[in-house]
């Protein structure tokens, strides 16, 4: 009885320290052009391609809610889960061998300021638990955050031109 206990409370430490960590980094840009140009130079799925320099192709579905883009020849997958008419969400889905999945969202929006001006928003979601620690959590926030900066700073460009 006593190895039952010492049994369950080792696994529930385990399962405690195991809880999700979910971390938001919220990111935006003004842009002096009205929302909806910005979203036609920057806003189709595989646009990625043009501001985060990676390659892009659709493997499944229209455009549509549900459409996967593959970047990076596979190394990445990543499913429209929402979309209007200037913005749209995305998700990667679970690793296939069980690895960490840290519930990956990434969320792109033109949003009107004024009739000629917008500004991009660029929200990331995720799980950190699998970082040892806050100093780690903060260094893997922080370079995401540097990455997606620079991307906005792209689709600025790309859509000022």
């Amino acid at each position: 009885m006593r190895y039952l206990i010492s049994a369950a409370l080792i696994a529930f430490a385990a399962t405690a320290s195991a809880a999700p960590d979910y971390r938001t980094i919220r990111m935006e840009i003004s842009v002096d052009r009205p929302a909806s140009e910005v979203w036609a130079r920057v806003g189709r799925y595989c646009d990625i391609s043009q501001w985060l320099d990676v390659e892009c192709k659709i493997v499944a579905g229209d455009g549509g809610i549900g459409t996967v883009r593959s970047l990076n020849n596979g190394r990445v997958l990543e499913i429209l889960v929402g979309k209007t008419d200037l913005s749209y969400g995305y998700t990667q889905p679970p690793p296939a061998k069980g690895g960490f999945y840290n519930l990956y969202h990434g969320f792109v929006e033109a949003k009107p300021v004024t009739r000629s001006t917008s500004k991009i928003i660029y929200t990331l979601f995720y799980d950190v638990s699998d970082k040892p620690d806050e100093a780690a959590k903060q260094a893997d926030m922080t370079q995401r955050r540097k990455r997606f900066e620079a991307a906005l700073q792209k689709m600025k460009q790309i859509a000022e031109r």
